[in-house]
């Protein structure tokens, strides 16, 4: 299996507890000589209206959110399958929420 894509999303065996879900990706492709890792953020259906929930309405996905909170990072064995892409946009709000998350961002509350 080749990476998986920034802005892919795909659905992945979580393991019993967490179920079958759909995820976001959010790293860069591995390479070769790299970990067959990917960092990717779940989509949930269960809100708290917390300000690190991304909401987005995708064609291919339940009403819900992407959890920033709850990045995640496994192998690429744990991908099932492909369930389409976020348009630009979509990835940049998603992106906005995680860089806040992280403290890797001067945005106060714009990113909820």
């Amino acid at each position: 299996m080749s990476s998986p894509n920034r802005g892919e999303v795909w659905l992945v065996d979580l393991g019993y507890t967490a179920k079958v879900r759909p995820c976001l990706v959010v790293s860069i492709p591995a390479l070769m000589q790299d970990r067959a890792l990917v960092a990717l953020v779940p989509h949930t259906t269960n809100l708290r209206g917390s300000r690190f929930e991304v909401a987005l309405t995708v064609r291919f996905l339940k009403p819900g959110a992407f959890d920033v909170q709850n990045i995640i990072t496994i192998p690429h064995a744990k991908l099932l399958r492909k369930l389409g892409d976020l348009d630009a946009d979509q990835l940049s709000q998603v992106e906005a929420a995680l860089r806040f998350w992280l403290g890797l961002s001067d945005e106060d509350a714009e990113a909820e």
